[in-house]
């Protein structure tokens, strides 16, 4: 059995990585309507790992018997007045989401929950490759976003992102 304190984080952060999916869903509706489809498929997939760790978290907590529940998830605000905008929103996002990783990783060391810290090692990576990835997007931006050959070039290389299952994340 858990500690009740880092079942409760966990199960928290199963909630916030269905709101990031659901972010990020957001972000490729805004960049479809403004017909950068590459833009939309880069978030589609980037969705689609969200949902992935949101079960990746689920199964850990299952396996290791907690119950689970669902929260609402809250329906994302933010307005977008130009291409950057969901950008810098992702990388915003993905430190915030770090910073919860981080939170349940301080709980589980404070209570020796070794195995837990073992776990969350694989998010810990992860979370540095996300926060990389969002930055690099907002590097490329500002580098070809404002000629639009450069921003239809950059439009073809998120267009070709494909999706992986992950299958290399945490042993449970």
């Amino acid at each position: 059995m858990l500690d009740k304190k880092i079942a409760a984080l966990i199960n928290e952060q199963v909630n916030k990585e269905f709101y990031s999916a659901y972010l990020y869903m957001d972000f490729a509706n805004y960049y479809a309507d403004e017909g950068l489809d590459g833009f939309a498929h880069w978030y589609e997939v980037q969705a689609q790992e969200e949902r992935d760790h949101a079960l990746m978290f689920r199964r850990y907590l299952l396996d290791n018997g907690e119950r689970v529940t669902f929260d609402a998830v809250a329906k994302p605000d933010k307005v977008f007045k130009s291409h950057m905008d969901p950008l810098q929103a992702g990388l915003e996002h993905e430190q915030y989401v770090t910073s919860l990783i981080s939170a349940i990783y301080a709980a589980a060391y404070a209570a020796k929950d070794f195995k837990t810290m073992q776990f969350l090692d694989w998010f810990v990576k992860e979370q540095g490759e996300e926060e990389k990835n969002a930055d690099d997007l907002i590097k490329k931006m500002k580098l070809f976003g404002g000629d639009s050959k450069g921003l239809y070039m950059l439009n073809q290389e998120l267009l070709a992102r494909v999706y992986t299952p992950t299958t290399t994340g945490p042993a449970m």
